[in-house]
């Protein structure tokens, strides 16, 4: 089949009826239709019509190794530095049309497939593990475009270090039973971003200090899977009206508990299982940190870029360029925006080959992107709020417009360089990003994109090369030993 297109990709999704709840309602029906999700999926079909379109096909798409068919970049399993920045083109393009506001655009779990399909030899004679699945995973994906969410966070019952669940019925999802035909899983996942609305979920344990055997497993299934129920938050879509909810009636990504209530997973997709040793080490000497952060890291470029031009017409909008506290704020965006871009472009030049032959991007530029976004994100919505001030209140509805009030709001809304309407709908833009429910979604989201932002801190410590300038320290004191105790 190879790479789709979005009435392919919306017909698929028509054919889904997985277990999906929102606000106490299960949902019944077409999901491309339904009010909380047809903005979504319709955003993701233009994606898919976007790589297919004959301007992008040439950049959206490579040769499939085993089909000879036209395949999404995203499945890439890259082999040189070329290869590497030409994924980071694509991925950037398909951030672009979604302003960077979407985290789990379908580049994201493609890339976290190709990364495991890269480094499947970890799991090669190891007890319990099914390298073979993992790979043919991947190429059914790559093979006919297939979506996917994932979900391995455990249910927050109980932070403490060295927790262990007590309960009689699972709480966090365990493997409660083996047959002929697969592992039975009961107990729920967090947090499925888009849980529901894809073809497939890919499911797989956190890496934990002591982790249960039974907590330790990685595999896919339909969506659709009897058994497995979504149970969505609250929606932040605003509404239907792109003059209202400019961001949200589009890019909307509804989060979702997943609950297993004795799913039979089938041994075929099954990647591993009852192997806590497995579970730990795959995901800290596989390529999932390298490319997935890369991913990521492109994406926050392209977000960083849509923030800095829209602060950028606030200030023209209202013409106050010339005070140097704004020069000040904007600044502050470019910096960012700036070390962001040189970080990704150095993870590149710094790339090296793994064992496995595949080109990794060199993952300690990404670790300290990945701990600066989530510091400078917020100041960066901060900002927007400054610049926009009382403006992001007052900003009436499409309908106000369109009502006998137009010709006051026209007159006493109209700014220094704009119409009162179009003054209006940049400034809802404004607000959508920062202040409603969809904007401090996206402020929590990125705060804790990759976990915690202290964990995240300690692992570069841990990992960074410190003792570089050693010996010009030495060269001044002479050499050093350390002192017995």
């Amino acid at each position: 089949m190879g790479a789709k297109n979005g009435k392919e990709f919306l017909t698929r999704i028509k054919q889904l009826k997985p277990d999906l709840w929102i606000d106490g309602e299960h949902i019944e029906g077409s999901l491309t239709t339904h009010p909380t999700f047809r903005g979504l999926l319709h955003t993701k079909a233009s994606l898919y019509d976007f790589q297919l379109s004959s301007e992008h096909l040439e950049n959206m798409t490579y040769v499939s190794p085993t089909t000879g068919e036209a395949v999404g970049l995203s499945f890439l399993q890259p082999t040189s530095k070329h290869d590497l920045k030409k994924r980071r083109l694509m991925i950037q393009s398909w951030a672009r049309e979604t302003c960077g506001l979407m985290g789990r655009s379908p580049d994201y779990l493609n890339t976290v497939l190709m990364s495991f399909a890269s480094s499947t030899s970890i799991l090669e004679g190891k007890e319990n593990c099914f390298p073979e699945n993992m790979l043919a995973t991947y190429e059914r994906a790559r093979e006919n475009d297939l979506t996917f969410t994932h979900t391995f966070i455990s249910p927050q019952v109980n932070r403490a270090p060295f927790y262990y669940e007590t309960s009689d019925e699972p709480i966090s999802a365990k493997i409660v039973g083996k047959t002929s035909e697969g592992l039975i899983i009961k107990g729920a996942k967090l947090l499925a971003t888009q849980g529901g609305l894809t073809d497939e979920l890919l499911v797989f344990s956190a890496p934990q200090l002591l982790p249960d055997p039974d907590e330790a497993f990685a595999f896919t299934l339909p969506s659709d899977t009897k058994g497995v129920r979504f149970i969505c938050r609250e929606s932040f879509n605003g509404g239907d009206s792109t003059f209202n909810y400019p961001l949200s009636s589009k890019f909307e990504e509804i989060d979702s508990i997943v609950i297993f209530d004795n799913v039979l997973v089938p041994w075929d997709r099954i990647f591993f299982y009852h192997n806590t040793d497995v579970a730990s080490a795959f995901f800290r000497t596989s390529s999932f940190h390298p490319f997935t952060v890369h991913q990521v890291i492109s994406r926050q470029v392209v977000k960083t870029e849509f923030i800095l031009s829209l602060a950028n017409l606030l200030v023209e909008t209202i013409k106050v360029s010339e005070y140097p506290h704004i020069q000040s704020k904007l600044s502050e965006i470019m910096i960012g925006l700036e070390t962001m871009k040189a970080l990704l472009e150095k993870s590149e030049h710094d790339a090296t080959l793994d064992p496995w032959g595949y080109m990794r991007p060199s993952i300690l530029p990404l670790q300290v992107a990945s701990n600066l976004y989530p510091k400078v994100y917020p100041r960066f919505s901060e900002i927007i709020q400054q610049i926009g001030a009382s403006g992001l209140i007052t900003i009436p509805t499409e309908k106000a417009f369109q009502s006998e009030i137009r010709e006051d709001l026209m007159l006493y809304l109209q700014s220094a360089t704009k119409s009162a309407e179009d003054r209006v709908k940049i400034f809802r833009i404004a607000w959508e990003l920062t202040m409603s429910s969809f904007g401090t979604r996206q402020t929590q989201y990125e705060r804790y994109f990759f976990g915690d932002p202290v964990r995240l801190a300690s692992q570069l410590y841990r990992s960074y090369p410190k003792e570089e300038g050693m010996p010009m320290i030495e060269s001044l004191i002479g050499s050093m030993s350390c002192k017995e105790n």
